[in-house]
């Protein structure tokens, strides 16, 4: 059987409940104050202080900071700006670009997270590390510039005075070899691009092979058109040494300071039979050319065939040919003969250097 509470229960009840929902929309309006309100950080004339705000706006938190801009104030970000926890407000009361001439005791760099967004504390410069609680930057002026580092764009606000400061308080040292424009002397003002690349220079040494050359003799002991490998052809090896030089990363130059032959190549003789047209032999490697040949035209240089020979160069890639007259020794290292100018470039382009050939004479 159910039994009905008296009157005196039914108000204890009602009371309790009533003090539950009391509790309840408590909690629920403390929830949403505490999801309201912002932790920012407040810059003015070079000042920070840690700001907590219910303000939804930039322009709401200048109005409940009591903070008016007048004549060339300025605000970044604009004061339409939604106002979100962590942010940094940077404000100039009398407009960015105005310094003072002896510089400040303490430099500060916020950069501006995209365009229009918010600004956010440098991560090489931070506020709690350049000031302490009972100190702050003290009176100067900030400067709207635009830093590019490792070839990417930072548009910061700093309060240094000249080019020199702003990277220091960046965290960055220019040495001897990088590449700061304008110079680090250079006084800041609002719209300056400055730029900053880093160049390393060092030296490094590249294994490269020295493919073997052929060298045929034609013989009338032998039957027409017979070959016979007198020695076998083994590649040799050297080091070439450069100086490289290296901008934000990236390989700008690179210069040859040596080559030096680790193991010579040993160059492979045939023996074939003589053929009908009277070759006297043949040699297949690499043609290089040189600027400063001895005398003009169509003239080479070969370690070993006598003054005054008659070679046929055939570039092997196009087929094109040129007679060159030995007068002078060379190359060494590898390559099998070296071209005047005018007959490399009657088989190549001069771009291109080197080219595979075949030598008759």
């Amino acid at each position: 059987m159910r039994v009905r509470p008296s009157r005196v229960r039914r108000l204890r009840i009602r009371k309790a409940i009533g003090n539950a929902a009391l509790v309840g929309a408590v909690l629920a309006v403390g929830t949403v104050y505490l999801a309201l309100e912002k932790d920012v950080t407040l810059v003015v004339d070079g000042r920070p202080q840690a700001v907590r705000t219910l303000s939804a706006s930039v322009g709401d938190l200048l109005d409940s900071s009591g903070i008016v801009l007048e004549g060339g104030g300025v605000v970044v970000p604009p004061a339409a700006t939604q106002l979100a926890d962590g942010m940094t407000v940077v404000v100039d009361t009398e407009g960015f670009g105005h310094q003072v001439a002896t510089g400040p005791a303490d430099v500060g760099v916020w950069v501006v997270d995209g365009e229009g967004g918010p600004p956010v504390k440098l991560a090489a410069t931070s506020l709690e590390t350049s000031v302490s609680a009972d100190r702050s930057l003290g009176p100067s002026r900030t400067a709207a510039v635009t830093v590019v580092v490792l070839g990417k764009d930072h548009d910061v606000i700093t309060n240094a005075a000249t080019v020199r400061e702003l990277l220091s308080a960046m965290g960055i040292a220019p040495d001897g070899r990088d590449r700061v424009l304008p110079p680090p002397s250079t006084p800041l003002h609002s719209g300056m691009r400055v730029r900053y690349t880093d160049v390393e220079i060092s030296t490094r040494e590249v294994e490269v092979p020295i493919p073997f050359t052929t060298t045929t003799t034609w013989s009338d002991r032998l039957s027409p058109g017979e070959l016979r490998v007198v020695r076998r052809g083994e590649n040799g090896l050297a080091v070439e040494t450069f100086r490289v030089r290296v901008a934000n990363g990236e390989v700008i130059a690179r210069t040859l300071l040596e080559r030096r032959v680790v193991r010579a190549a040993v160059s492979q003789r045939l023996l074939r039979g003589l053929r009908e047209n009277g070759s006297h032999g043949t040699q297949v490697g690499e043609a290089s050319y040189y600027t400063f040949a001895p005398g003009s035209g169509l003239t080479a240089a070969h370690p070993w065939l006598p003054f005054g020979t008659v070679v046929a160069v055939e570039n092997l890639s196009s087929g094109r040919t040129v007679q060159v007259v030995i007068n002078d020794r060379g190359p060494f290292g590898g390559r099998i003969i070296d071209l005047s100018h005018e007959a490399f470039a009657r088989i190549a382009p001069l771009g291109q250097g080197v080219c595979q050939v075949r030598l008759t004479w």
